[in-house]
């Protein structure tokens, strides 16, 4: 094995414009919105219209059309996933990436272990099956349903135990993009009218992380995935894999002939939704998020949309009505606000049903105001 010392060092921005280009943030890619979401390995999607906003920042055809059909023809759907969180995927991901984070899903069950007592684990998750097999529930039918075989068990950890053990699926309308609907469920298996593949076998996974996320350290999956003990399986990889280090010296681990572009190379600005995996999906955030900006994209437990300037967090934005507001962090230039303003004009246009401006909250500069956030 070599030695770490050995290894080049990416500094800061070699690693950003390495993890931008896999993220399809440095140019738009000419990629159909399923294979863009195949790739990246899903999209997190707490909300609903976070996923259509993460695309159209990478696609260069994209309208959130494509991405609404593809739920609704259920080559997409919406469920829990990495990290005990809502992530769009492929079909055939929902199927087969499911089984290889059960573990962690297992282990979430355990932390509700007090509220659970006398629950039969495995009876529960065959009673909810049959339950939500037979038409889409909510969660509070299906923690009603549970409370009538086991009414002294805590409600909310009947409702954990079931989303955990079960790979429950969010149905359509759902995610539809300009369509309104409950939160409904059934199993993955029952919405696809396809069985429950195999786990993919993690060292596959691990590949396709660093295609999406590289390079990347083992905790850096650790913490995309929420899973634990993933060294082993970056060692059988070592071989094909090439390793660097960063500034801190961490070894980082990536593919061969991955894009590693220059560090100078142009990074435009780019809108990303609250939630994107872009910010969540590493355990040094630094090649994104400058250190003096940490936690100044969060209200409580509240996240917000994020502005890349130079391909780093450099502001907050949302557009309500046709109305584009952006906070900035701190000063730009005056030619870095028109590229701002281009790439915001095209939001409004692709993305929001009304027309409408770009505006801010401070003095207005070539007829747009930047606001700079105080907090």
């Amino acid at each position: 094995m070599a030695s770490r010392t050995m290894h080049p060092v990416l500094d800061t921005r070699a690693l950003n414009r390495a993890t931008l280009a896999r993220q399809l943030l440095l140019s738009r890619a000419e990629m159909s919105a399923r294979d863009a979401v195949a790739h990246l390995l899903g999209l997190q999607a707490q909300n609903v219209k976070p996923p259509y906003f993460q695309l159209h920042a990478r696609l260069a055809r994209f309208r959130p059309a494509e991405l609404a059909g593809l739920m609704e023809s259920r080559e997409v759907v919406r469920m829990v996933t990495m990290r005990s969180t809502i992530h769009t995927h492929t079909a055939h991901d929902a199927l087969t990436l499911r089984p290889l984070v059960q573990p962690a899903r297992d282990r979430e069950v355990a932390y509700f272990r007090k509220g659970l007592v006398g629950v039969d684990l495995d009876r529960l998750a065959q009673r909810a099956r049959a339950f939500v097999e037979s038409g889409p529930r909510t969660m509070g039918e299906i923690r009603e349903d549970l409370l009538e075989e086991w009414p002294d068990a805590d409600p909310q950890s009947l409702s954990v135990a079931a989303r955990c053990r079960l790979p429950l699926v969010q149905v359509t309308p759902r995610g539809v993009w300009g369509r309104s609907g409950q939160v409904r469920l059934t199993t993955v298996e029952n919405w696809l009218g396809k069985p429950a593949g195999e786990a993919q076998p993690v060292d596959d996974v691990v590949l396709r992380y660093l295609a999406a996320f590289g390079p990347a350290s083992v905790k850096d999956m650790q913490t995309w995935a929420g899973l634990t003990r993933l060294r082993e399986a970056f060692e059988r990889l070592r071989p094909g894999l090439i390793a660097f280090r960063d500034e801190n010296g961490v070894e980082l681990f990536d593919l061969p002939d991955a894009p590693r572009p220059d560090a100078d190379t142009p990074a435009p600005p780019r809108f990303l939704p609250e939630f994107d995996n872009l910010l969540l999906s590493h355990a040094d955030r630094t090649r994104v998020v400058p250190p003096e900006i940490k936690g100044r994209t969060w209200t409580g437990n509240q996240a917000h949309c994020t502005l890349l300037v130079d391909g780093f967090l450099a502001g907050l934005w949302k557009l309500q009505d046709g109305v584009l507001t952006v906070e900035m962090f701190g000063s730009v230039s005056k030619a870095v606000k028109e590229e701002i303003v281009a790439e915001g004009e095209r939001l409004i246009a692709e993305m929001s049903e009304t027309a409408g401006s770009v505006e801010g909250v401070g003095a207005a500069v070539g007829g747009v105001g930047f606001g700079v956030v105080k907090r």
